[in-house]
């Protein structure tokens, strides 16, 4: 394989999900469940783990329960301030300068999210765009539309563009459109529920395929395996 483009997932990929930002999210997540169902964080908790598995996003869930105000949302799940929830890796640049290939990013946030995280880790200017979830009209991983977006974003095609993810039902998602996923971590949730409206129903045009690693430090060493 010739790998051209990565395509990188930000929360909890270029920084660790034992951070605040991953429970700063979660909670301000949940403080939005609560207003809509008018219901107490505990059963807020529940009441997402009972639906997110059906859904793309806890954003696509919500709308689809009848939730019309997604930038009061977003401007609420990540205020100006969030990225002081990020700690800072020096270590970051200079690894991902040593990966010698165009990259992208490709979240189920806002671009202002990932512009506010990337500033804050020092590594804004070596990704070439942000395919964000308003690029993709709201439907974001592991809808097949969000990675196709991305893949036009970037110049890329499936056969020579990898993307890395934390989420085992995002990286699914790629290989279920025949590409080449990394997934990154040990908690990588659920798979997507089958029976999602976001699960792709075409046929790729070959098979994809997932490599698991550890830590993001591992990238490398399996770029050169699959360009070996």
């Amino acid at each position: 394989m010739q790998i051209e483009h990565i395509i990188f997932d930000l929360d909890n990929t270029l920084y660790p999900a034992s951070g605040a930002m991953d429970e700063g999210i979660t909670k301000r997540m949940q403080d939005c469940i609560m207003k809509h169902f008018n219901c107490n964080r505990e059963e807020a908790i529940q009441i997402r783990k009972e639906n997110i598995r059906n859904h793309s996003t806890t954003l696509e869930w919500l709308r689809s329960s009848g939730f019309t105000d997604v930038e009061g949302f977003f401007a609420h799940v990540h205020p100006e301030n969030e990225a002081d929830e990020v700690d800072f890796n020096p270590e970051l640049r200079s690894f991902l300068m040593g990966i010698k290939i165009p990259k992208i990013i490709l979240t189920n946030a806002p671009k202002e999210h990932a512009e506010r995280v990337l500033k804050k880790l020092n590594v804004q200017d070596l990704f070439e765009t942000i395919c964000d979830i308003r690029s993709c009209d709201f439907l974001g991983k592991p809808y097949y539309t969000a990675y196709q977006k991305a893949l036009d974003l970037c110049g890329g095609t499936i056969e020579n563009t990898i993307f890395i993810d934390d989420l085992q039902k995002y990286t699914d998602g790629y290989a279920a459109i025949g590409g080449t996923a990394i997934l990154l971590g040990n908690k990588t949730g659920n798979p997507l529920n089958p029976e999602s409206p976001a699960v792709f129903k075409g046929t790729p045009p070959h098979p994809g395929k997932t490599i698991k690693i550890s830590s993001l430090e591992e990238l490398p060493m399996v770029i050169n395996l699959l360009q070996s």
